[in-house]
């Protein structure tokens, strides 16, 4: 028996005794359907959080509170009944299922049963929608006691930044939480967070007991990630240290293996969703620009997250919803910080200002989390954002309206529209989902993740077989890496530092290289390079590479910005300079942030391998300080890492020491914040508190 459709619309309207009976038929049928139903049947299963915010809505079915409890113990959903007014049977199964370690959370059937075969040491790959809680499982495991040191594999630093919190929210007395490349584990009990890239290059990892790995979708050199083969080797390595393996993501229906017996696990792909979701089709309306405007203005719709293409996209629909309403009168605080950190060009400062918010990746990264905060309080009850979010971050949106249907300039796939779909609604604040499509969706395609290290290694990219050790090479792969270092004159540890950037980018930085060198000694330096010799390697570089890639519009503006950004005392300095000089399209305004992501990863690894090209002919070269100093932009080390954590860098310079370690300058940071200092604002101190820690909300 399938579920007869409802007209949940209808049934809302209702008002006084009619609705009982209507509701109660609801459940009636839904009862019916559990035994002759999937467990996972997303019709079923939506009946719960509906039949819970009609509940909740309406008086008049008080009395049904205990039925919807039965309902969601016969469904799964444990996590919806009511302990209050639920009988005997339906309490203890709830209770039995609840964890008072995470704060009395209590899980649902695919939870436990995901729970029970990781805690019995299977390795497990879980495929679960959005809303599934696949975060909670992670928590629940490190609350079990049963793991001492784990690694924890994220895409991006806004979701190791949320990572971080909650977990040290809830693990700070059990768990040493290590993050930052300068920090070093110390005890038994340790948590390594990190991108790829930095739990590739960590010495201090040992033996795990288990790997997670979170959007495992990516490892699949097919969806074209630039950082796949990083994600590939790390996660290699790390499953070669570890006892246990556990991976996440959403909306998968196959993992393939070429290799048998070198990995095992169980694979579990479920349906199981904790909210449900009206969808609203707008592909057909003529003017998709009114009409999203004539949405956004709805407070019902709030909070809202705009999927768009691309960061000028954003950019500029946020500038124009600004021009056409007002959607919060309580940001003004924010905005002022920023003119008065950034300047008063940023175009974003004024759609701020009107309660429209921007997420994408060039924007600061304290910045954009502090927008994630104030959307998901409301204060932006809009949130235009490109891909960047959806990779896992978690936002309390109602509504999602889909906007474009691209990425960049391609379109998304089905696997990308569902994941973006997903992030409406949210257990415990919104039940109930809404989804507008302004374009026709993709059609339905099953997803299906080749991860390059569950194939042969001789089926493998140049750039994945040079990080893997010996004992893993066969004959063939070998020879393969003995050519590529033979070619580029590197050895096999300088040819991982080499893929960064990729083996074939690599040799044709080394043919500019060698150019240059026959012209002039311009490369030839060691410490602290002037201005030419700095503008020489940023020629070479940008011979490859496009200066585009790097927020600059020529290799001499790049060379500029780094000049300016070493010369500046402080970083508010820098922005400022840049703000006053900047004559160019308002929408381009952030670039400069693009430009600063690239000194933190991009352009060190490109600095660092003409460095090791030019070595090869004066063994008294040395880029070492400069590539650390860029880095980390020419500051204190620990501000950036702090930045990373949502204090921005305006406020912690004004506090750092130049004897601080970055567990020193959190000390002198909680201080301030607690007894006040008349170096910050009452806003940067609230801002202080939350990313601190310090203000839960």
């Amino acid at each position: 028996m399938t579920m007869p459709a409802i007209d949940w619309v209808s049934l809302e309207s209702m008002d006084g005794p009619e609705i009982v009976p209507a509701a109660f038929r609801i459940l009636q049928s839904a009862a019916l359907a559990v035994n002759s139903s999937e467990p996972d049947d997303p019709e079923l299963l939506q009946v719960v959080p509906r039949i819970s915010r009609l509940v909740e809505r309406k008086p008049e079915l008080e009395r049904l509170r205990e039925a919807v409890s039965a309902l969601a113990r016969a469904t799964g959903l444990w996590n919806y009944i009511d302990k209050e007014v639920a009988d005997v049977t339906d309490l203890l199964l709830a209770e039995s299922v609840t964890s008072e370690e995470l704060g009395g959370i209590t899980f649902h059937r695919e939870q436990i049963e995901a729970l029970n075969k990781l805690l019995s040491g299977e390795n497990l790959i879980l495929s679960a929608p959005t809303s599934f809680g696949k975060s909670l499982l992670i928590d629940a495991l490190l609350a079990s006691g049963k793991y001492h040191r784990v690694a924890i594999v994220l895409p991006t630093i806004a979701l190791l930044d949320e990572f971080r919190r909650r977990l040290r929210r809830r693990f700070h007395d059990k768990f040493e939480l290590i993050m930052h490349p300068e920090e070093q584990a110390i005890g038994d009990n340790v948590i390594f967070l990190g991108t790829q890239e930095r739990l590739l290059n960590r010495s201090d990892i040992g033996v795990l007991d288990l790997t997670v790995v979170d959007e495992f979708y990516k490892l699949d050199p097919r969806r074209k990630d630039e950082r796949n083969v990083a994600l590939n080797a790390a996660v290699s390595r790390l499953l070669r240290k570890s006892r246990q393996f556990f991976f996440l993501g959403p909306n998968i229906d196959d993992v393939t293996m070429t290799v048998e017996g070198r990995w095992k696990f169980q694979f579990l792909k479920t349906r199981f969703s904790t909210v449900a979701v009206d969808t609203y089709d707008l592909g057909k309306v003529a003017d998709k620009e009114s009409r999203l405007f004539e949405e956004l203005k709805k407070e019902k719709n709030w909070p809202s997250l705009v999927f768009v293409s691309s960061p000028d996209r954003a950019n500029k629909l946020a500038a124009a919803s600004a021009d056409k309403f007002k959607a919060s009168q309580i940001a003004g605080e924010i905005a002022a910080w920023m003119r008065a950190n950034y300047g008063d060009k940023w175009p974003l400062i004024a759609a701020i200002e009107n309660g429209f918010a921007v997420h994408h990746a060039r924007i600061p990264r304290s910045l954009a989390s502090q927008m994630v905060r104030l959307f998901n309080s409301k204060t932006l009850p809009v949130l235009f954002c490109t891909s960047t979010l959806i990779e896992g971050v978690n936002t309390a949106a109602k509504t999602v309206m889909i906007y474009d249907k691209k990425i960049s300039r391609a379109n998304f796939d089905f696997f990308t529209f569902s994941n973006i779909k997903g992030r409406a609604g949210r257990l415990g604040a919104h039940h109930v989902g809404q989804v507008y499509l302004f374009n026709p969706p993709p059609l339905p395609e099953e997803t299906e993740v080749a991860p390059t290290l569950f194939d042969d290694e001789e089926n493998a990219s140049d750039d994945y077989i040079v990080h893997l050790d010996e004992d893993e090479l066969s004959a063939a792969t070998n020879d393969r890496v003995s050519a590529i270092a033979d070619m580029l004159g590197l050895s096999k540890e300088e040819l991982r530092i080499a893929s960064s950037v990729g083996l074939d980018t690599a040799a044709r930085i080394q043919h500019e290289v060698l150019a240059s060198l026959r012209k002039s000694s311009l490369l030839v330096w060691s410490g602290n390079p002037d201005y030419n010799q700095i503008q020489e390697v940023v020629r070479v570089i940008c011979k490859v590479k496009s200066v585009r890639d790097f927020g600059a519009y020529s290799d001499k503006q790049l060379t500029f910005f780094i000049s300016s950004l070493r010369a500046a005392a402080k970083i508010k300095d820098f922005m400022l300079t840049y703000n006053n000089d900047y004559s160019s399209d308002p929408e381009g305004f952030d670039n400069v942030f693009k430009f600063l992501r690239a000194c933190e990863y991009g352009l060190p690894q490109a600095i660092s391998l003409v460095a090791m090209f030019v070595s090869k002919k004066d063994d008294s070269v040395n880029y070492d300080f400069f590539v650390r100093e860029l880095s980390r932009w020419f500051r204190h080390g620990a501000l950036r890492s702090l930045d990373e954590e949502g204090i921005p860098i305006q406020i912690s310079e004004r506090f750092v020491r130049s004897s601080d370690s970055k567990k020193t300058l959190t000390q002198r940071l909680e201080q301030v914040a607690r007894d006040g200092s008349d170096l910050l604002s009452a806003f940067e101190r609230d801002w202080l508190s939350y990313a601190l820690d310090l203000k839960q909300d």
